[in-house]
């Protein structure tokens, strides 16, 4: 019996002899294998393209940046790493979108409109805040901080410490170790520092403007101890220093630091005749009436724009060294006093000072135990003031009586634009007759700016 066998084109034609000769030969059977499997005869890279991919990939070795045509600066923008080192990108890349892509990269959400929209001043500054919150006294080296100063200096306008660390605490000795007063005579039986030292960081920022700091830990949980949150007399002096020196300071905030008397006199003696500062904020403290009139002679020997000093312990007598300089004073424009202990002693002396003065326009004095006689020489402040825009009265006993002088006042007054009386016991026709006039005021006010406006 015959077999039939199918065979392929061509099968047949040569010897099985030849067949192995065509497939040892490679002139017969080349092929191409591309090491690239998306690599094209149809598209076939540029060499310039091929030039800045090796830039990009080179850039920490051998930065190239500002040879470059605008186009080809732009490609390698696009594709250099956010991780690279600060020491190569600081003060050689100013392009916003790579900066954006760092911030995004280590921070997700963010939010650039309190940076003044530069996404780049926004990385400097949060990554210096995140150095001095984790520096620990005498266990971090200083040059972590230091180091950073060449590369930060020109884009640091803002600086907001929310957290300070304490020194590690060392294991208590036993009684009769033997070596525990030889240490004592060698100067280890405390850390060199409380918390952070500005002394070493303040003056070369010199384009610092505004400083918020509070001396605390953030989230110690079951480790909380007091000593966490306190301000030092030592931290108070070094801080002191370091502010006087930074003469571009504008805006200083210290809050929720325990700042006492003794503490606000020191701060306050470093920056008497400072050159720049604008607004001061002492809030949530334990200032009382000494540091008050500290404050007070601040008031006449500054340019000061903001005071506030909200819920600290000033009474009467320290409210009284405040108003004396406020009477005198040609520069503030906003007082936040809520939250003291003013009673009528203070709040009859700063109304009398507010009958000089001719610069102020805010004025806040909730919640200071104020009664019906600092109502009765407000409303005359009312009468004559034509200076002052807002003022703040809410939860303070003024009650019935005081509620009418100060209706009565505002009947003749133009300039009041905000009148807080909130839960002070006037009574609802007072209170009505007030917000009409205050209503009014501001009306009056809008008109006159869309005038102005419109004639500009």
């Amino acid at each position: 019996m015959t077999a039939t066998m199918s065979k392929s084109p061509g099968a047949g034609m040569y010897p099985p002899v030849a067949k192995l000769n065509l497939a040892a030969d490679p002139r017969k059977m080349r092929r191409i294998i591309a090491e690239d499997p998306e690599w094209s005869l149809t598209v076939v890279p540029l060499l310039s393209n091929l030039c800045l991919q090796h830039i990009v990939r080179n850039f920490e070795e051998k930065p190239i940046l500002e040879e470059l045509l605008p186009r080809h600066k732009d490609y390698v923008l696009e594709r250099l790493s956010p991780s690279l080192p600060l020491h190569v990108t600081a003060n050689l890349i100013s392009d916003d979108g790579y900066w954006k892509r760092c911030c995004k990269q280590r921070w997700g959400l963010c939010d650039v409109s309190s940076y003044g929209h530069s996404w780049k001043r926004m990385f400097f500054e949060r990554h210096l805040e995140n150095i001095i919150e984790l520096y620990i006294p005498d266990a971090t080296d200083p040059k972590t901080v230091l180091g950073m100063v060449p590369l930060c200096r020109n884009y640091v306008k803002r600086l907001d410490i929310s957290q300070l660390m304490p020194p590690i605490k060392e294991p208590q000795k036993s009684e009769d170790d033997d070596n525990s007063d030889s240490a004592s005579d060698m100067g280890m039986d405390g850390p060199s520092m409380d918390h952070f030292d500005f002394g070493i960081l303040l003056d070369m920022l010199s384009h610092l403007e505004e400083f918020h700091v509070v001396y605390r830990v953030k989230g110690c949980g079951m480790n909380f101890e007091w000593n966490l949150f306190e301000f030092t007399f030592r931290d108070c002096e070094s801080l002191a220093k370091a502010l006087k020196s930074c003469k571009t300071l504008r805006v200083l905030r210290i809050h929720q630091s325990k700042v006492d008397d003794e503490k606000c006199r020191q701060l306050v003696n470093n920056l008497l005749d400072h050159p720049s500062l604008r607004e001061l904020n002492l809030s949530h403290n334990l200032i009382g009436d000494r540091g008050a009139r500290a404050i007070g002679k601040l008031l006449n020997r500054s340019k000061l724009e903001r005071l506030t000093v909200y819920d600290n312990n000033i009474r009467g007598p320290g409210a009284q060294a405040i108003a004396y300089a406020l009477a005198k004073n040609s520069s503030l424009l906003s007082l936040n006093l809520r939250l003291n202990r003013l009673g009528d002693e203070g709040g009859q002396a700063i109304a009398q000072a507010l009958l000089k003065n001719r610069t102020l326009k805010w004025l806040h004095l909730g919640g200071n135990e104020m009664t019906e006689p600092t109502a009765t020489v407000l409303s005359q402040v009312l009468v004559q003031n034509n200076t002052l825009r807002s003022i703040n009265l809410s939860c303070n006993r003024l009650g019935m009586d005081g509620g009418k002088v100060l209706e009565e006042g505002m009947c003749h007054n133009s300039s009041m634009v905000e009148c807080d009386i909130r839960l002070t016991e006037v009574g609802q026709e007072s209170d009505y007759c007030i917000s009409q006039v205050v209503r009014n005021n501001r009306n009056q006010a809008h008109r006159k700016h869309n005038t102005e406006e419109n004639l500009a």
